[in-house]
């Protein structure tokens, strides 16, 4: 599918006369691990920008064509529509040794170097250091990647942390190094990490950083509010998911960095008047990786949660941890919905739930005997909560190419959901009603022509 821009009103004039092209916002709806990959790789395809706005190598975003499987952790989904240029945005904290690995199986697979042509790294990223990543291996409560996110995040905040547009500045400081890594190896032993950060190595490592991707080191957010200013399309590519933000989420089990779309014009270094639409990915269940509560959770030795697990093949791209499954929950949907304004949704997985004899919707929940239709502000209560449930009759499974039929005879023959079962639609039509959010897209596999656009939405060509 190719995803059109839709240019409606919006008007935002910085020059007598001049019009620009609106950003479009994607975003994780639940606690990541949508499929959100799939969704912006559909709309690379029509877009001239693809910008990540925050996260690390903490992501894991899976792309899809034929019998080729790309799976990205910080490269933008748009890296294999060869026109769509990329940028790892202001907000990012990035592992240059993570970025290499992804760059090099990119070259291998399509003999390009996207590097300082079409792949740019903001200078106001934050750059992950070893020592974020032995600090983030102590952690034992939150349930972390331990990919060094999280303490690189921290150093930001802290304001000691080293951007990509300092190391030059401050790579051949001796003074500056050495007082560094003194204080990285007394955090270390602060948390019963062995010290084990040396000056010379990381200036070695800056060194490294500089020679690697001084190419690719740019001004982002001028660049695309150039690029915006001229017209062109610019897709803004969020990591994780709303129920992870860490002001909004389930806190303190969410991820290190705002996922919502309040931070995707602020992370990508250009001004929020700029988005007009916003697009809300979520499967047709709910899974979550790592700890924190999780209301409509299932077992995943038995049942539905089993099924779920290994149809859906819940396994996170970047960590490899099953993912803890659970039945669609739309108190957090309509939560995700409060805090991000969506457009629409992309219903991703719906054929994994072929086969199952009943379906189910959390439609509330109850707490201490109190009815309950909105998320409590603490995971202490959150986790006391017993889901509230409505049945929905399921629907037979079919075969991957029974799906992509499906779906190509919904393009084919111009009927949209017309295409789908009276279970199926009576179910995503549940859904929109419950969760007050038109559904303009859904998967039905893995592969990029299993989706099924509604007649006349944005995913309509």
């Amino acid at each position: 599918m190719i995803f059109i821009t839709i240019r409606t009103k919006y008007s935002n004039t910085f020059s007598a006369g001049r019009r620009y092209v609106p950003a479009t916002v994607i975003l994780g709806a639940q606690w990541g691990d949508e499929g959100k990959g799939k969704a912006i790789d559909q709309l690379a395809a029509n877009s001239t920008w693809a910008v990540r706005f925050q996260g690390g190598n903490n992501a894991g975003h899976t792309v899809v064509y034929g019998d080729t499987t790309l799976k990205l952790h910080q490269i933008p989904s748009g890296i294999s529509s060869q026109h769509c240029s990329m940028v790892l945005g202001d907000g990012m904290v990035i592992d240059p040794w993570v970025l290499e690995e992804e760059l090099d199986r990119w070259y291998q697979l399509s003999g390009e170097r996207p590097e300082g042509k079409r792949l740019f790294i903001s200078e106001r990223a934050s750059v992950i250091l070893p020592f974020h990543r032995l600090y983030d291996s102590a952690d034992k409560v939150v349930g972390t990647t331990g990919r060094g996110i999280g303490p690189a995040y921290r150093d930001r905040i802290e304001r000691v942390g080293i951007r990509f547009a300092d190391i030059n500045n401050i790579v051949d400081d001796v003074e500056y190094l050495q007082n560094t890594t003194k204080r990285m190896n007394g955090q270390l032993e602060s948390v019963g990490v062995k010290p084990s950060i040396e000056w010379e190595k990381l200036q070695s490592d800056l060194k490294w950083i500089l020679e690697r991707y001084s190419d690719s080191i740019k001004p982002t957010g001028l660049m695309v509010d150039f690029a915006l200013k001229n017209d062109e399309n610019v897709l803004l590519e969020g990591a994780q998911g709303a129920m992870l933000d860490i002001d909004q989420g389930t806190y303190p089990y969410v991820t290190s960095s705002v996922t919502c779309r309040a931070n995707a014009t602020h992370g990508a270094g250009i001004h929020a008047g700029h988005v007009e639409q916003c697009f809300g990915i979520t499967k047709a269940y709910t899974t979550r990786v790592g700890n924190g509560p999780f209301p409509s959770e299932l077992s995943l030795e038995e049942g539905p949660g089993m099924h779920m697990a290994k149809v859906g093949n819940e396994f996170g791209t970047t960590t490899g941890r099953p993912r803890r499954t659970g039945w669609l929950d739309i108190v957090a949907l309509k939560e995700s919905n409060r805090l991000n304004g969506y457009s629409g949704l992309v219903l991703t997985k719906l054929d994994v739930l072929g086969g199952l004899d009943e379906i189910k919707i959390c439609i509330g929940y109850e707490m201490e005997g109190k009815l309950l239709h909105m998320m409590p502000t603490t995971s202490v209560e959150l986790a006391k909560c017993e889901p509230i449930y409505e049945t929905h009759p399921g629907f037979e499974a079919m075969t991957e190419t029974e799906w992509i039929e499906m779906a190509n005879k919904s393009r084919v023959e111009n009927i949209g959901f017309g295409a789908l079962t009276q279970d199926m639609l009576n179910y995503v039509r549940r859904i929109e009603k419950l969760s007050g959010i038109p559904i303009v897209s859904i998967g039905v596999g893995p592969d990029r022509d299993a989706s099924i656009a509604s007649i006349g939405g944005p995913f309509d060509i």
